[in-house]
């Protein structure tokens, strides 16, 4: 299984991965169509599969155009199918999805959205957060609650610390900043700063992170609790 991060809008990121033996395709959150249809031609794959993390917009607006050119099948939470365009295989929490050599178990993770997953690709140890796992940060709680986020990253946090994250959007140096303004004195996150910043002036995306690097650096994996949680978030929201 081969990853390609597709940068998308301002600063989202989609994902193509692709069977290179069987030469098809899923991609995860295309927020359009146009830079994953270039990615998609250039390496010659078949796109079988629409993965939707969420139903904001900048995660589903190239579902349409993207299913209507390739006759992909789009996935989604059950729960979501009023809200995901053009949602042909619905999912719930705890599920195996599994098509040709795919296979990914699902999270329900809501928080961000009341409707939000996560497609945990356990072979091979990547999972595919959405706004609800950020490196060095969590997504704002837009439908859902303190609890539900808090929640739902735990739940993440209790995967093997060699679990890939790859997430939704290009946020780890602002995200970075919060983090070292509320644990300055952590020597692990002030090397990873180090390390994002060396790659975003090389223009390369600082995704993936891993769980053990969020788990020693990310400040929101590192509340105790859930009052501890929400006062970081509140914090953040306002920073």
């Amino acid at each position: 299984m081969e990853i390609k991060i597709i940068p998308c809008l301002n600063d989202n990121y989609s994902y193509l991965i692709f069977d290179k033996n069987k030469k098809i395709a899923c991609v995860i959150d295309p927020s359009e169509a146009k830079p994953v249809i270039e990615i998609i031609e250039k390496n010659k794959v078949n796109l079988r599969y629409i993965l939707n993390t969420h139903h904001h917009y900048d995660h589903v607006g190239g579902n349409i155009e993207l299913k209507k050119k390739y006759n992909s099948k789009i996935i989604g939470f059950k729960d979501d199918k009023d809200r995901i365009p053009e949602i042909d295989i619905m999912v719930e929490n705890n599920q195996i999805w599994k098509e040709e050599n795919f296979e990914a178990k699902i999270y329900h993770i809501p928080g961000h959205t009341t409707g939000h997953i996560a497609f945990h690709f356990f072979k091979e140890k990547k999972i595919f957060t959405g706004d609800t796992l950020f490196s060095l940060g969590c997504g704002r709680i837009f439908e859902g609650t303190y609890k539900q986020m808090f929640n739902s990253l735990n739940k993440i946090k209790r995967l093997p610390v060699d679990t890939e994250i790859y997430c939704g959007h290009e946020y780890t140096l602002q995200n970075a900043n919060f983090c070292l303004a509320n644990d300055s004195a952590n020597p692990k996150l002030i090397e990873k700063i180090s390390k994002v910043k060396k790659k975003l002036e090389n223009n390369l995306p600082t995704i993936p992170s891993t769980l053990a690097e969020e788990i020693e650096c990310n400040i929101f994996l590192k509340a105790k609790d859930l009052e501890s949680f929400s006062k970081l978030r509140d914090l953040k929201d306002n920073f």
